[in-house]
């Protein structure tokens, strides 16, 4: 394939935007060489401004869990922007999608809606310092809840990329109250809550951590972390930008009947606009102003536009609980397929996989926390992630990045993605 519409367009963006890219994780530093630029997309696929067309695995790093451009989506934006694109004033569709998620996901029943899943993380940890007057944290090595000081500690996925999982800017101040724990280790996270005892304000974890590839948890650690809050008196707060609304009707909380006290939204909920969320039991909720102390505010917070298209979203998954089944049964056979071509190929490799996220991992040992994470063949991800784009399968540009599966695919495309393994697999 081609790509010199996008060299052009990157050269030009880099005079003018850092690295040429508005997120990190979109540059190519970690494969080498430029990044894509995409005119459109739908169902899923995406259409580059070269010309040239790829299954797309990143699916805006997850939203488009029904394809790009789906049709109730678009319909439900246009219509809403045709009666103005903000007002900074309620609106009727703010609590329509409210009722709608507090309806589908477990153990909420408040929720307060933001511009995107890093404020949405950032202000529940504000949340629960406020609720339980405690200042420390508890993240978890290789978990990414967005770019707010008190997460950047080994943050997962661009840190990692990039080599600086500790930001320059985090006050030495901040850091001393975020405490690292290692994924899938329960004894580990016990340690941390007796040598802190009351001091602890929350835990804060992906339930399926996405952003050092897709590492799901062992039996018994979400259910372990639950008892330990209740035995030292901290809250648990389940980051599902991820999972929430897409490894099931009610997140990660239904998947795996742990109820987190605080959770929190993004991506899905929006539909593929910018937004987030968080939510809990109204007693906690309460805490937020007007009515409470906690302050938490957004000029564009519940953005009308937004609101539309995340209604439209949760409204479909609702409606049509058998998505998901599909969205597990595609991806399962998808792994299957993968993995098959591999071991033909005597190509050392693990894939992780639950749900409608998945990873692949070049490493002999399975991939369970930060560390096992990052012994995989970073050099043979890089020629396999090449290989596939000039077979146009796009995936995330990083080894630290979940795939996510959208239901558009069809088995042809996914036959095509196989194929195109086979192909590269032969190469690496």
């Amino acid at each position: 394939m081609k790509y010199q519409r996008s060299s052009a367009l990157f050269k030009e963006a880099e005079k003018v935007i850092p690295g040429g890219v508005n997120s990190p994780v979109r540059a190519f530093k970690a494969v080498g060489g430029t990044p894509i630029f995409v005119e459109s997309a739908k169902g899923a696929y995406l259409y580059d401004a070269d010309g040239n067309v790829f299954l797309d695995y990143i699916n805006s790093w997850g939203p488009m869990i029904l394809g790009h451009a789906y049709e109730p989506v678009v319909t439900a934006v246009i219509d809403k922007a045709k009666n103005g694109t903000s007002f900074g004033m309620p609106t009727e569709i703010e609590t329509k999608i409210a009722e709608l998620a507090i309806q589908m996901a477990p153990n909420i029943n408040k929720i307060r809606f933001v511009n995107s899943g890093t404020e949405a993380c950032m202000s529940a940890v504000r949340l629960a310092r406020g609720v339980t007057g405690k200042d420390k944290i508890i993240k978890f090595a290789g978990c990414y809840h967005g770019h707010s000081d008190s997460f950047l500690i080994q943050a997962g996925s661009g840190a990692i990329t990039f080599g600086s999982p500790n930001s320059p800017g985090v006050t030495k101040g901040t850091a001393k109250d975020t405490l690292l724990a290692t994924y899938n280790d329960l004894n580990n996270v016990e340690e941390l809550l007796l040598a802190n005892k009351n001091e602890i304000a929350c835990i804060i974890i992906e339930p399926v951590a996405g952003n050092m590839g897709c590492i799901p948890p062992k039996n018994g650690f979400l259910e372990g972390l639950r008892n330990l809050c209740d035995i030292h008196n901290v809250l648990l707060i389940f980051d599902e930008v991820m999972t929430g609304f897409r490894l099931a009707r009610g997140g990660a909380q239904e998947l795996f009947g742990i109820q987190a006290d605080i959770v929190c939204y993004g991506k899905v909920i929006g539909g593929g606009l910018p937004v987030g969320a968080f939510a809990a039991r109204e007693e906690i909720m309460n805490y937020l102003a007007p009515i409470g102390p906690v302050y938490q505010a957004g000029t564009l917070s519940g953005n009308p536009l937004a609101m539309a298209a995340g209604f439209a979203m949760l409204t479909e998954l609702n409606n049509n609980p058998s998505i998901f089944t599909s969205l597990k049964e595609k991806t399962a056979y998808l792994h299957k397929g993968l993995s098959e071509v591999f071991q033909k190929n005597q190509i050392v490799h693990t894939i992780n996989r639950i749900g409608s996220m998945m990873s692949v991992h070049f490493s002999e040992e399975k991939v369970i926390d930060f560390a096992s994470s990052v012994k995989g063949n970073n050099e043979t991800f890089k020629r396999f992630f090449h290989g596939m784009l000039n077979e146009g399968v796009y995936i995330a540009p990083s080894a630290f990045e979940t795939w996510f599966i959208t239901d558009a695919l069809t088995y042809t495309d996914l036959d095509k993605t196989i194929a195109a393994c086979d192909t590269v697999a032969k190469s690496l």
